[in-house]
């Protein structure tokens, strides 16, 4: 049912060591929305010509957790925006903590018109984040030519007929008045408790940025995914009439989330075939990964994003060699 990448790493892409220091421009700013609410940001200022990639987070987490993902996507020629979730790393939470998925594609939309953005080569969203890319996709078609979609669930608990526990760790993260129980939960769920014992400074990491995320915040996320207004089985048929091409990724430990995906890539690809649109969309399953799985499975992670990002102009290259040669 599921394609599995060996891992290979095309001869033209290039992999930094983990602990190769290189010096990055960024320019990190904040936008101030509509009502008044501050989005954070970061766009990277080199490549200055290359493609342009939205990294859009998972709940609990601020934009520097793609921050492996970035100095990657940045060596191979891809330019980076990322932007805070409401009340996550630097953007504050609305005051009455009323986000839904609609909204937040909002939020998006109106940090591209101040950047002058008009056209984005890819979004690729992990969690809340892939969600978030189907409802700004759907929303605002075409401004986005390629949407990766990776570990999401397909719809709130309440449309699923399931029990809500976004509602239940809310609830246990205002008694204790902190995230700090909240956060060990969440990492363990994401990670399994053996990968961060073995890898403790990665999990230091990504549990100090956690720990920038507020309580209003993390209610106001879990807010959107308790709606009802969060179903992305309605829309998973109009992808196709939205972008050029799509991709699902998911994390072989990630509960049940590669059947669930699995279903959503078929749907997806009826869409694509029913929009006249001649790309089957594949479905690729990090190994040993669980929930956000460009963390626990970088090098599959990014062998498999760079392979998808880079196939048109691959197959445009080796046509052209064709035509010299005939």
């Amino acid at each position: 049912m599921f394609r599995r990448i060996v891992s290979s790493t095309p001869s033209k892409l290039y992999y930094p060591r983990r602990n190769h220091f290189m010096r990055q421009f960024r320019m990190a700013s904040t936008l101030t929305l509509p009502d008044s609410r501050t989005l954070a940001y970061a766009l990277d200022a080199t490549p200055k010509d290359g493609p342009l990639v939205i990294l859009s987070n998972p709940l609990c987490a601020s934009f520097s957790l793609w921050d492996h993902v970035v100095k990657i996507l940045n060596e191979n020629g891809f330019r980076t925006l990322r932007y805070d979730q409401p009340g996550h790393g630097g953007s504050s939470a609305p005051k009455n903590l009323d986000a839904t998925f609609d909204s937040m594609a909002d939020d998006v939309h109106q940090l591209l018109e101040s950047l002058e953005i008009k056209k984005v080569d890819s979004w690729i969203g992990v969690s809340m984040g892939a969600s978030t890319g189907i409802y700004f996709t759907t929303k605002f078609p075409n401004t986005v030519s390629k949407l990766a979609i990776c570990d999401t669930i397909a719809s709130s608990p309440i449309n699923a007929g399931a029990e809500d526990l976004f509602v239940q760790r809310v609830a246990a993260a205002r008694e204790a008045g902190n995230l700090d129980t909240t956060i060990q939960g969440t990492m363990e769920r994401w990670f399994g408790k053996e990968w961060l014992e073995k890898n403790p400074e990665e999990a230091q990491r990504v549990q100090a940025l956690m720990s920038k995320t507020t309580v209003d915040g993390f209610e106001t996320c879990c807010n959107a995914l308790s709606s009802k207004t969060f179903d992305l089985r309605p829309l998973l048929g109009k992808v196709g009439d939205s972008v050029d091409d799509a991709v699902v990724i998911v994390g072989q430990n990630d509960a049940n989330l590669p059947e669930v995906m699995a279903e959503m890539r078929t749907k997806i690809d009826e869409g694509f075939r029913a929009a006249g649109k001649d790309k089957l969309i594949s479905l690729f399953v990090i190994r040993d990964a669980g929930h956000v799985c460009f963390i626990d499975g970088l090098k599959q992670f990014t062998d498999t994003i760079l392979a998808w990002l880079t196939a048109d102009q691959r197959r445009r290259e080796i046509e052209a060699l064709k035509s010299k040669q005939s």
